[in-house]
């Protein structure tokens, strides 16, 4: 089989166009609240929040993972070792959205305030670090709900 064929292949699997889909809605989602909600300020910041920044409302991690996992459940079974693998790969992914991407989002915001204020003493030079957004439990519940309704409408519509 061909390198193109491959890739035809790939890209006209079920479980990987509901994964794409459901990222997309999610920063789709996310882009129309940041928008109406008066917090997109340029056409960069725009395209950013479309295609790829993290964090707000919802989570489209947790939405992929959760399509994903829906998706393998669906066509695999839940006694099936690959659905099992992508559970695991879901518990993951929602652990650090809520715990560690949050936790280092809100130390990098502790460290840059901490190195403004030495620098405005000149006690010594700062350059701020970049402040990696988290989830909250929300975004991720909602993410999730998004990310499995996606995932049941690719299961069943086929």
């Amino acid at each position: 089989m061909d390198f193109k064929s491959q890739l035809h292949s790939l890209f006209t699997q079920p479980a990987i166009i509901a994964c794409i889909f459901s990222w997309l809605s999610a920063q789709f989602l996310k882009t129309l609240i940041k928008l109406f909600s008066g917090k997109v300020h340029s056409l960069k910041e725009l395209l950013e929040l479309l295609l790829w920044r993290t964090g707000s409302m919802p989570s489209s991690h947790s939405s992929l993972v959760t399509t994903l996992c829906t998706m393998i459940a669906f066509r695999s079974g839940l006694d099936s070792d690959v659905f099992i693998l992508s559970l695991g790969f879901f518990l993951v992914t929602i652990r650090d959205a809520v715990g560690v991407r949050r936790a280092n989002g809100l130390q990098a915001a502790l460290l840059n305030r901490v190195g403004r204020t030495l620098a405005e003493k000149g006690i010594i030079e700062f350059k701020p670090i970049k402040e990696v957004q988290g989830h909250t439990p929300t975004e991720v519940l909602m993410g999730v709900l998004l990310g499995f309704v996606i995932g049941l409408a690719f299961s069943v519509l086929k």
